[in-house]
């Protein structure tokens, strides 16, 4: 099953705090590994789009796309 992001940030939550309370089991730590890897992955993504967006100006008319090239 497929999840949103804010279907798998409250669910990563939800382990959180029931590790702070009454511990997780091993497959609910391996789901949160996997949460949280798919999380910071898809955060990534986006700050990559975001600043392959960027335009930086030297000169009028002289935009140069694009921060990662």
């Amino acid at each position: 099953m497929k999840m949103t992001m804010d279907e798998a940030v409250a669910r990563i939550n939800a382990l959180y705090r029931k590790q702070k309370t009454v511990g997780l089991t091993e497959s609910e730590k391996e789901e949160q590994h996997r949460l949280r890897q798919h999380y910071l992955a898809a955060i990534r993504r986006s700050l990559k789009a975001e600043l392959e967006r960027i335009e930086f100006v030297d000169e009028p008319g002289d935009a140069k796309r694009g921060y990662l090239h």
